[in-house]
């Protein structure tokens, strides 16, 4: 059995449902999961690994319920800059039709290397185009090699432009196949135990690509398995007059039609909602992640939290595709829901300790855990570590907690996922990023200029 002890840390955040800050704080770890919690005289003093918190806030492991990892190979690309979603969409979908399980692999390495170095210790990901053998497979091989808690979402789009979808017909499946792979990967790689370090969510892009039977299906697949749902809804208001359009119905009510409303779904944007589709998200306990910087990247407006979170709904954060934030920080993420909710509403928009609520207990309730999030007994060893000495948090010290969401965004000094120091010092302990940045850069000069 392996021990690890943090002591020392000027301030510990648990994030419990106290609300605990622990001065000189201190965690006692065996194997992967959290024994004790409390001041640093009243714990062990000994383990088999001790770490010196002194001079850092100590934090639960931030939780990112949204991103597409391989987007991180198509960056401010020309021509999707100044796109709203479906022009930007309509850039980029005939690029990532060049996709290949190298670029998957790499560019999944690349995104969990910026999130962990951000403070993020669990990431799902949403992978929806499979060229070229391209597999969910790809981007697990990644998530396992780099050390980060994974939720990977097999995704799927199958209504092309042909059939009035947005997508063209080159980067669709057939549903037959669509639905095999979902059950093969959760068949293969669900690991429903406590701490687990990886889940599959069955995930069908968004109302524009794929097909009503396909949303249906898709469900009663995803419920068999007891795993979870998630997928794109309410983006934009070109998403709502494609489905008024089409479906004769908004988003939300829609998704309802469909079945896809409930405590085992997540949904990502949700940006222009009514009042009564905020209730109906809260009646149901279906979860909401906000993409606070993918929203003002895209122009697709701001998500109305505060009511969200007023009506008692579940709301974490997530990055989304790093092609339209155009980053992996966590962090980041947090500061910007901060921001953009004052922007409409005033300084009670949302507080800092809002933000880190979505960003670790938040994010750990919409993917339907409660061993991840907090720093508590039983719960999973998954903290971070930022040291306060720093120029960028000179004169915030008043309040270590609101320093982390005000000042600008860091990079963690430590990162423990499941028990195991996977950032020390500033630095990615299990990839070593130099080769993997040039090779990602050569892709992606490939994948763009092909």
């Amino acid at each position: 059995m392996s021990t690890l002890l943090l002591r020392n840390a000027d301030l510990l955040i648990t994030r419990d449902d106290a609300r605990r800050q622990i001065v000189d704080g201190a965690i006692y770890v065996d194997e992967n999961a959290i024994v004790s919690v409390g001041p640093t005289a009243g714990l062990p003093q000994r383990a088999d690994r001790v770490i010196d918190a002194t001079g850092m806030v100590v934090l639960p492991g931030l939780v990112n319920t949204h991103h597409h990892l391989y987007q991180t190979l198509t960056r401010a690309v020309p021509g999707a800059q100044d796109a709203s979603l479906f022009g930007w969409l309509e850039v980029l979908y005939p690029i990532w039709s060049g996709l290949t399980p190298e670029a998957i692999t790499t560019s999944a390495l690349v995104g969990l290397g910026e999130l962990l170095l951000s403070g993020c210790t669990t990431a799902a990901d949403h992978l929806y185009i499979f060229p070229r053998d391209c597999r969910l497979d790809d981007e697990i091989l990644a998530a396992t090699e780099i050390g980060i808690r994974f939720h990977a979402s097999r995704g799927a789009m199958s209504l092309g432009t042909s059939n009035g979808g947005l997508p063209p017909d080159a980067v669709v499946e057939d549903e037959a196949d669509i639905l095999r792979d979902m059950r093969r990967v959760v068949e293969t790689f669900h690991d429903r135990e406590p701490y687990s370090m990886l889940r599959i969510v069955v995930a069908p892009c968004s109302p524009f690509s794929v097909t009503p039977d396909l949303m249906r299906e898709s469900a009663s697949l995803g419920r068999s398995y007891g795993v979870r749902l998630h997928t794109h809804l309410a983006e934009t208001l070109d998403e709502e007059r494609f489905c008024l359009g089409r479906f004769g119905r908004r988003p939300v009510a829609y998704a309802a039609d469909l079945g896809w409303m409930g405590d085992d779904v997540w949904h990502v944007h949700c940006v222009p909602l009514t009042r009564q589709e905020i209730e109906l998200f809260a009646e149901t306990d279906t979860g909401i992640c906000h993409c606070p910087s993918s929203n003002m990247r895209l122009g697709s407006g701001i998500a109305p939290v505060r009511e969200l979170v007023d009506a008692g709904c579940r709301v974490g954060l997530g990055v989304d595709g790093s092609a339209s934030n155009d980053s992996s920080h966590l962090l980041a993420e947090a500061r910007m829901a901060l921001l953009l909710q004052r922007v409409g509403k005033g300084p009670g928009g949302l507080s800092a300790q809002e933000a880190l609520w979505m960003a670790t207990r938040g994010g750990a309730a919409v993917l339907g855990r409660d061993d991840i999030g907090l720093i508590a007994p039983d719960k999973a060893a998954d903290f971070i570590g930022l040291r306060l000495d720093r120029l960028d948090y000179a004169g915030a010290l008043h309040d270590p907690l609101a320093a982390l969401v005000f000042c600008a965004p860091q990079v963690v000094d430590l990162s423990v996922v499941n028990g195991r120091v996977v950032v020390e010092d500033g630095q990615l302990l299990t990839v070593d990023l130099g080769p993997v940045v040039e090779r990602h850069n050569r892709i992606s000069r490939d994948l763009v200029g092909a």
